[in-house]
């Protein structure tokens, strides 16, 4: 008897232990979602990107001499005709000395010369009234217009010298005003070549001038995408180290392709009136051949997205049986906590976005 009782108790716990795995299967699975909206799916196409200058002037001395100092600092705004640098000027002002010394010493040639020659044509102006008359021997007027012509001569001379000291004054003085470097534009300054105590050889660069008035943000892309890009793409720009954005201007298209890498460098303008971007800086960069852009759109969580063995991305959505099923997709920007998507979903499905650690292919969901 007693073996019959613990048979049927044994029959009864296997039937009471399966109703509880049915309950069990049947229980769905309670998890937070989201619906897809407009909002939240990216169509454009995101690369990273570099900030360059619009142009970099190498700032140089025209002569040599030993740097005696450097008034500016990289990374320092400075504007047209700021002085940027000096040489040592000893030598160029004992040579402007020595240059004005010799047009002092011509120009009392000169006066010298004035004198004599004054002599010379007064005294030829009353000989020439007595050989006029008939009354001046011949040796004497002979004897006044050679005196004449010489003096003449000394005086062309002298103020010929005048004329060559004067230059050579006027090149000294230039020659010490170079030893001055003034900035022949606006800009920021970049780099410094040299320092106080080096010497600078002409046309050495001593500073570098970056004008970033306006900026070019180069970008690589690949070969199969650069047809879908012209000059009026727009373009949206995010830079983290200064944490701002900007529409992209006008792009400059490379026209010879890299030949490892098989893509082309273009450049996007963008206004930098503030001088806020500089050079160096990275950029997060969003094409938009249908002229959308990505600045500011909503993204859904980073965690709502999972990785396969094989590295695709997936997330999980909830159909309108409220079935769980994986969906790939692909990823743009990251910002933060979330995530924009790319590709993959269509608006108004399900996502899910707490609880997806529970769920197999074809769970059924509560939210």
């Amino acid at each position: 008897m007693k073996k019959y009782i613990f048979l049927l108790i044994g029959v009864l716990a296997v039937i009471s232990c399966s109703e509880n795995n049915k309950v069990e299967q049947k229980a769905p699975t309670r998890v937070e979602t989201v619906v897809v909206s407009s909002g939240m799916i990216d169509n454009a196409r995101t690369y990273v990107g570099i900030v360059e200058e619009r142009e970099a002037t190498a700032v140089s001395f025209t002569s040599m001499g030993v740097v005696k100092r450097i008034l500016v600092r990289e990374g320092q705004l400075v504007r047209r005709g700021q002085l940027l640098a000096e040489i040592d000027p000893t030598t160029s002002s004992n040579t402007v000395e020595v240059a004005h010394a010799s047009l002092n010493q011509a120009k009392d040639m000169v006066k010298q010369a004035e004198a004599t020659y004054n002599q010379a044509k007064d005294a030829y102006d009353r000989m020439k009234l007595l050989h006029d008359n008939g009354s001046l021997p011949e040796v004497k007027w002979i004897e006044a217009e050679t005196r004449l012509a010489q003096a003449t001569s000394a005086l062309n001379t002298a103020r010929s010298g005048v004329a060559s000291a004067t230059a050579t004054e006027k090149i000294a003085r230039k020659g010490l005003a170079d030893t001055r470097l003034y900035a022949p534009v606006s800009g920021v300054i970049g780099k410094k070549q040299l320092v106080a105590g080096e010497t600078a050889l002409p046309s050495q660069a001593v500073v570098i001038i970056l004008d970033i008035s306006t900026v070019k943000v180069k970008v690589a892309v690949p070969e199969t995408e650069i047809g879908s890009i012209n000059a009026g793409t727009a373009s949206s720009i995010k830079v983290d180290a200064i944490g701002r954005s900007y529409r992209g201007g006008r792009i400059e298209k490379g026209v010879e392709a890299d030949a490892l890498t098989h893509t082309y460098d273009i450049r996007i303008n963008v206004a930098n009136g503030d001088f806020k971007l500089l050079p160096g800086m990275v950029a997060t960069v969003s094409f938009d051949p249908k002229g959308t852009q990505a600045i500011g759109r909503q993204s859904i969580p980073v965690t709502s997205v999972q990785k396969k063995s094989d590295g695709t991305l997936f997330v999980w959505i909830v159909d309108n049986k409220n079935a769980a099923h994986r969906t790939k997709v692909t990823i743009g920007e990251t910002q933060g906590n979330y995530v924009t998507v790319v590709d993959g979903l269509s608006i108004g499905q399900r996502i899910v976005t707490e609880g997806y650690q529970k769920l197999s292919e074809g769970t059924k969901v509560v939210y």
